[in-house]
């Protein structure tokens, strides 16, 4: 292996491909930099002191991954571990592992946080601002890789309540979990209905005097095994790359299945998982109510309660759901429109987290501000007029990463057919026969709603359209040839 693709110091001013984020997109970043475009130095500029992204920053009780970790877990390092849905430690206990495997640690600069990025088109550079323990200093690279998720690390969605400060208990949000706080034989109240709230509400049930759930309206929610027995019973008799493999394909077909078929016929699937809720509860439970939403299934992402958790919790008394809109805090609790109160020694905030553009990077190209919004997405991961610039984003109806695996993949090929065609530079053009007025993801969920506008567009057509399809983007991404007249390679006349 070239020494430039393993020794980050060379030159330590200028590498060739900076990605940004050390959790799963950036990891698998350096896996498929490292092995298919050895002649090129690269860095991964962490921002914070740890790498594993949301799996190092999450501390919340129960906190899990909401995906199968056979879809979630890499392509090219198995999940080797009975639990399919598995706990926040150990998903990041097996990124670390896979940085020691494939010895990506070196190439790691840990907080390391880009303020801004301008491309030199004179130069054909991405010129980089960085701060590093409160020093700054400045970087270049040929090609920038936004790795670092969707959403801000540091400031999470925090609606206001009327008489917040009256409260006499412990306020607090996931994404600042303390983990001091002590809830045993306290009574909770959790404020949201998304999958953090539903992680949340089992995990301290069995410990907190009572939970109360109090959500504005009902989501989605079907329970799953947290073991697979097929993938148990495979890795008894088959290697264990094998095993993955194959129970990563199975999973990829059902989850591609199940999610045509909502589409399809939405009304018959809706009448399917409230039925499965009503075996969960009994005839008895208010069903219509507290788990029956207004909109149609994957208009939102579905929430995966493993091994029917949280109905346990409901059916033992030691959670319950409040449907309701909230009036205002209380010094013991919370008061609802309806009359109701509900008290609580300890109130959760599981309110969202707020989309973020650029890994909250400046962007420029010759000192002008690009704004996302203002471009089209080609193949859902370059930006229409935007150089030597990608963006790892992964599915909304399927695991984060299978895309980040077809991006990274792509970014490669990229390079290095860039090589092999003698440029510095590579673009999609603006198309403009391909611009509509529409979002990025066909999604309802309230973050995507408070955050759209800082989002690119998706086109009308393909390339420039987001098909949110597995199966399709294999082709379109890792199996078709990556010459397209969309995309302008060229060399910058000085």
């Amino acid at each position: 292996m070239s020494k430039k693709n393993t020794d980050l110091y060379d030159s330590p001013n200028h590498i060739d491909v900076i990605v940004v984020g050390a959790g799963i997109s950036g990891i698998a970043a350096g896996y498929n930099l490292k092995k298919n475009c050895r002649n090129k130095s690269f860095a991964i500029l962490e921002a914070r002191e740890n790498i594993g992204g949301t799996w190092d920053l999450f501390k919340y009780p129960g906190i899990r991954s909401d995906s199968d970790m056979h879809t979630l877990g890499f392509r090219f390092k198995p999940w080797i571990h009975d639990k399919s849905i598995a706990d926040g430690p150990s998903i990041l206990e097996y990124l670390n592992e896979t940085i020691d495997e494939y010895k990506l640690r070196n190439n790691i600069l840990l907080n390391h946080k880009i303020k801004s990025a301008n491309w030199n088109s004179d130069q054909s550079k991405w010129e980089l601002v960085i701060e590093e323990n409160n020093q700054t200093k400045n970087m270049t690279c040929n090609f920038l890789f936004l790795c670092g998720g969707y959403y801000s690390y540091t400031k999470p969605h925090m609606p206001s309540f009327k008489n917040e400060e009256s409260f006499d208990g412990d306020i607090v949000h996931p994404q600042f979990w303390n983990e001091e706080i002590d809830y045993a034989n306290k009574k909770i109240a959790v404020i949201g209905s998304g999958a953090t709230a539903i992680t949340i509400v089992p995990a301290i049930a069995e410990d907190a005097e009572h939970v109360t759930m109090i959500q504005r309206s009902p989501t989605y929610v079907v329970s799953g095994p947290s073991e697979d027995n097929i993938n148990k019973f495979l890795r008894k008799i088959l290697p264990s790359k094998i095993t993955y493999f194959l129970i990563r394909w199975k999973n990829i077909l059902w989850q591609s299945f199940t999610f045509s078929m909502a589409r399809k016929y939405p009304e018959r699937t809706k009448n399917r998982i409230l039925e499965l809720i009503r075996e969960e509860l009994g005839p008895d439970y208010d069903i219509e109510k507290h788990f029956t939403p207004t909109y149609k299934p994957w208009d939102q992402r579905i929430c995966l309660v493993p091994d029917s958790d949280l109905f346990n919790s409901i059916k033992n008394k030691k959670a319950s759901i409040v449907t309701d809109t909230i009036k205002e805090f209380a010094s013991d609790g919370i008061k609802l429109d309806s009359g109701k109160k509900i008290e609580a020694d300890i109130i959760i905030t599981a309110t969202g987290i707020e989309l973020n553009s650029f890994n909250d990077i400046d962007v420029t190209i010759d000192k002008v501000k690009i704004n996302p919004n203002e471009r089209l997405t080609y193949k859902g991961m370059m930006l229409s007029g935007v150089p030597n610039f990608a963006v790892s984003f992964g599915y909304v109806n399927a695991s984060w990463t299978l895309r980040a695996d077809l991006t990274c993949e792509y970014v490669c090929r990229l390079i290095n057919l860039m090589d092999k065609k003698g440029v510095l530079c590579c673009a999609p053009i603006n198309d403009v026969s391909a611009h509509g007025d529409d979002k990025l993801i066909d999604f309802t969920s309230g973050y995507f709603k408070r955050g759209l506008h800082m989002m690119p567009k998706q086109g009308n057509k393909a390339p420039w359209k987001n098909y949110q399809n597995y199966l399709r983007d294999i082709f379109a991404v890792r199996l078709f040839s990556i010459k397209d007249s969309n995309l302008n390679f060229y060399n910058n006349k000085k």
